[in-house]
């Protein structure tokens, strides 16, 4: 009798030492399920959650007026701006893990849901081109001498960091540092590039069948005095060079004209309605006479050539020949410079620039393009739509012969709490426009604060420390009550 007693309260022992394990074990799992769903919502479901909202605007075409003939087929197309994304002079890990991730999860999430057929980047893809260097040191610090000894430094980044000074600071003074050095920061730039393109095409992947398109921009292969051969050519061997992109895809053929293989590979003919796109290096546009802007504009004025002989359809010049035609409609102006604008004054929106900024006065060539330039570019090219990024503001603003033009804001986080993107809906002869939000940052870092407080809490609850909130209003009820 005595051994079962002590059996039975050895037993009942274990069974209360058991009943703390089990509550921590209990409030541990809530705590775990508590971060994961923070983490799942934040990093993942509210992408789909807001971009859901978004949709493609309907574009008015001659059979929605009640006209007879078969509908003009519609393109649909993304346009974004001002990536930036960070490198190795400027590039912190923790910065470029959060913004990147932002920017790739966006991406991902309005491709698989919006699904359009053609992307287009409006330039500052990379934030730090405009500092990488050639395969030769004196290309990138002109007031070093060269040295014709080859030098064999094993370079990293750390190794930098053990001279003291930051790659920003032997960028702008040069003469100050020993050969190795820059011999040194030459090396790792041109693996940083190497290193900013693979992340590039990790975040902006896409399936074969979507097309991608960009424009550099000045963050991309510098501003007109830090702009070169090397830089533009590197910028192009990653992305298409053309300057001229015209959509002339299968589906976009008339019935009955023609077979899918002449519209496709042979001549454009009129009853295959295409759409025209003009990609301009607008950095290039200084109007200075240099090698790169003079080569720049003569390439837009064999494009202006070849647009004005598409248009006389009937009446063809003879100095126009027999060459490939373009698409008889008015194309759409691609570049990263906006064109010329005094302010920001007349622009609106929730993603305009702010208050403090709008009337400040722009810069030409390094704000906006030249009024010259501008006036070019409306004159040479006649589009009936201009798209633009830079400000990393949004903007609408009627040019001359009421051509719009549309600032696009930027895409990352780094540059705007509520980043956002244009939708276009585009047929040979009309286009519409809409605007898809991405999530605002200021909603996520309120969100996981919130979820960092009610984990306190708890932690605080369970450690006795606290009492629970639902015990203490019940008890405030019950006073409240017998009173």
């Amino acid at each position: 009798m005595a051994a079962g007693d002590m059996a039975s309260t050895r037993l009942g022992a274990g069974r209360q030492h058991l009943r703390p394990l089990k509550r921590r074990g209990l409030v541990l799992l809530r705590l775990t399920a508590i971060v994961f769903a923070v983490l799942l919502f934040c990093e993942f479901l509210i992408y789909y959650l807001v971009i859901f909202r978004c949709s493609w605007p309907a574009v008015k075409t001659p059979a929605d007026a009640g006209g007879l003939g078969t509908p003009e087929p519609v393109l649909r197309v993304m346009f974004l701006a001002d990536s930036h994304l960070l490198g190795a002079v400027r590039g912190h890990w923790l910065d470029k893990l959060r913004r990147e991730w932002q920017m790739e999860r966006a991406f991902q999430t309005a491709l698989w849901l919006l699904q359009p057929e053609v992307v287009f980047i409006l330039g500052d893809i990379f934030d730090e081109g405009k500092w990488s260097s050639s395969q030769h040191v004196g290309s990138q610090f002109p007031n070093q001498r060269s040295n014709p000894r080859p030098l064999h430094w094993e370079c990293s980044l750390n190794q930098l960091d053990h001279q003291g000074s930051p790659l920003e600071d032997i960028f702008k003074n040069s003469l100050k540092f020993p050969r190795t050095v820059l011999s040194c920061t030459k090396k790792v730039l041109v693996q940083a590039w190497a290193d900013d393109v693979g992340r590039f095409w990790k975040i902006f992947r896409h399936p074969p069948h979507v097309q991608l398109r960009a424009v550099a921009g000045n963050h991309d292969i510098g501003f007109h005095y830090q702009m070169n051969t090397y830089k533009i050519k590197r910028f192009e061997k990653v992305f298409n060079p053309e300057r001229l992109f015209s959509w002339k895809g299968i589906n976009f053929c008339v019935p009955g004209t023609q077979s899918p293989a002449d519209c496709t590979g042979g001549p454009w003919l009129i009853s295959c309605p295409c759409l025209s796109f003009v990609m301009v290096n607008s950095v290039a546009l200084e109007g200075d006479g240099c090698d790169i802007c003079s080569g720049a504009e003569a390439e837009l004025l064999e494009i202006s050539h070849r647009l004005n002989c598409s248009r006389e359809q009937e009446h063809r010049p003879q100095e126009c020949g027999d060459g490939q035609r373009l698409p008889a409609s008015a194309p759409i102006l691609l570049q990263h410079f906006p064109l010329y604008r005094r302010n920001d004054a007349n622009c609106s929106g929730e993603d305009a620039a702010p208050p403090d900024e709008k009337y400040t006065p722009f810069k030409e060539r390094y704000d906006v393009l030249s009024q010259e330039a501008s006036r070019k570019l409306l004159w040479w090219l006649r589009p009936r739509l201009v798209l633009s990024g830079h400000t990393h503001s949004a903007c609408e603003v009627l040019h001359g012969a009421g051509v719009l033009e549309v600032s696009v804001p930027s895409f990352s986080w780094r540059n705007r709490n509520n980043p956002s993107f244009i939708m276009g809906s585009i047929t040979p002869t009309e286009y519409a426009l809409a605007k898809c939000y991405l999530p605002c940052e200021d909603t996520v870092l309120t969100t996981y604060c919130t979820a960092a407080g009610g984990l306190v809490l708890l932690t605080l609850v369970h450690a006795g420390l606290v009492a629970s909130p639902f015990h203490f209003g019940w008890n405030m009820l019950r006073k409240f009550k017998t009173t």
